[in-house]
């Protein structure tokens, strides 16, 4: 039976410290330019140029293959000169294709995805019979393969989440109002297109660190997953850099530490199974994880939240309705003669005192007649207002008037009472209630 790898050992041992530290490097890095390219909303930007970068991984093997014989250090160094040159082009084509060439961003990103993606595989296709040794060195590129890293991609990941740091950092406020208002951003004398270079390389940056990790296929969800988790969870940019950063380096760690005991807790309970997780998709996996937790439990924008809210303002609709037709129909005095669609309803106005059971029949409390009568307030004054300020038929007001009955606020009222000279009767001259509740 294989033992589990604790968390000490994953930053200790030889074997998972560089694979580890890189990959939470990688994310950390990712994280950070998911900000900019989510407020931008360029999120597909990522899948293109990492796309675009695989062509560069190849050629740089291709030319550069006798280099690697003698020097094996230098190849991550290489390839990811290579990848950065070439993922520049590419975003450099995008860029020409929607400014000179009008073309939709869509269109421009899917044709640099597919072209340098053709391009790379089919320099890679020749690599495979006249440098076969490094054949499997750049196909490890589209999948990734963070398992294999050593100290030197420590060392070069660290330098490059160090250079994205800084901007970051130092390009802070530049960067917020650029990517919120460029327009005003060129008003104050900025130099905007100073600042967009810088970010484009920051973004090229961040594909290159993380194609060695989760590969050229999955890099875009590395460049979408935490700032989206991020900004379910703020509005504040300089928050979403800091969420967007941790949630980055959790999902590196999570990655790594589930892709090896999870498959030895695999194999240990199925004997016969020979079975391995990698590591780049364990990564994504898990970033993609506290996105969609996210999203269900989010504070104000959960989806759990947003259904209570919905429920709450629904049963809040349906009580309102009960008792106003109630109090409109017999004035509260009982309960005989309305029409009842749920027990339920009686059980929790009945529990909340704004009803009072006496011989088997339901009565309104003060309570409930108060309510009752501000529900009713709230609708004739809306009819008054549609009908004296907006100049609607008077036939025509009832329908919004049931709408917004449930909606207006204290303050609202208060407005309306003063646009309408504190009425009396509604369109159909029916008495306005006094708001006493």
């Amino acid at each position: 039976m294989n033992d589990y790898i604790t968390i000490v050992e994953f930053f200790t041992n030889p074997i998972f410290s560089a694979s580890m530290i890189s990959s939470m490097l990688m994310c950390f890095g990712s994280s950070l330019i998911s900000v900019i390219v989510f407020v931008k909303r360029r999120s597909l930007v990522g899948e293109a140029l990492s796309h675009a970068a695989y062509p560069g991984i190849a050629i740089s093997v291709l030319v550069c293959a006798p280099l690697f014989t003698s020097k094996p250090f230098l190849f991550p160094f290489v390839v990811l000169i290579g990848a950065f040159i070439s993922a520049i082009i590419g975003m450099k084509l995008i860029t020409f294709m929607e400014r000179r060439l009008h073309v939709k961003s869509d269109s421009a990103l899917s044709f640099v995805l597919s072209t340098f993606l053709g391009v790379g595989i089919l320099i890679a296709s020749r690599i495979q019979f006249t440098h076969p040794i490094w054949f499997g060195q750049v196909q490890m590129f589209l999948y990734g393969q963070s398992a294999t890293m050593m100290s030197s991609h420590v060392v070069l990941y660290f330098i490059l989440s160090s250079i994205i740091v800084f901007f970051v950092v130092f390009l802070f406020h530049t960067i917020k109002l650029i990517s919120f208002d460029e327009v005003y951003s060129k008003v104050l004398g900025m130099k905007v297109k100073f600042v967009e270079s810088i970010i484009l390389i920051l973004i090229v940056l961040a594909v290159v660190i993380g194609i060695r990790t989760v590969g050229v296929v999955l890099m875009a969800g590395m460049l979408i997953a935490p700032a989206a988790t991020a900004r379910m969870l703020s509005n504040k940019l300089s928050t979403m850099f800091c969420l967007s950063s941790i949630f980055g380096v959790l999902s590196g760690f999570l990655g790594n530490y589930l892709s090896v005991n999870l498959s030895i807790y695999i194999m240990n309970r199925h004997a016969g199974w020979k079975i391995s997780l990698p590591t780049g998709p364990m990564i994504v996996i898990v970033s993609v994880m506290f996105s969609i937790l996210a999203m269900i439990f989010a504070k104000e924008r959960g989806f759990l939240v947003r259904f209570y809210r919905m429920e709450k303002f629904r049963l809040k609709v349906v009580f309102e309705n009960f008792l106003k037709d109630f109090y409109k129909i017999n004035g509260g005095q009982s309960i005989k003669g309305i029409k009842i669609n749920s027990i339920c309803i009686i059980f929790i106005l009945h529990k909340f005192g704004f009803l009072y059971k006496k011989n088997k029949l339901y009565f309104l409390t003060e309570k409930g007649k108060s309510k009752a009568r501000r529900v009713i307030r709230l609708h004739r004054v809306w009819e008054l207002y549609l009908f004296e300020c907006l100049q609607i038929s008077a036939d025509n007001v009832h329908c919004s008037a049931e709408e917004i009955e449930h909606i207006i606020t204290r303050d609202m009222e208060n407005e309306l009472s003063k646009i309408l000279n504190d009425p009396k009767v509604d369109p159909h001259n029916q008495e306005i209630p006094v708001g006493d509740l």
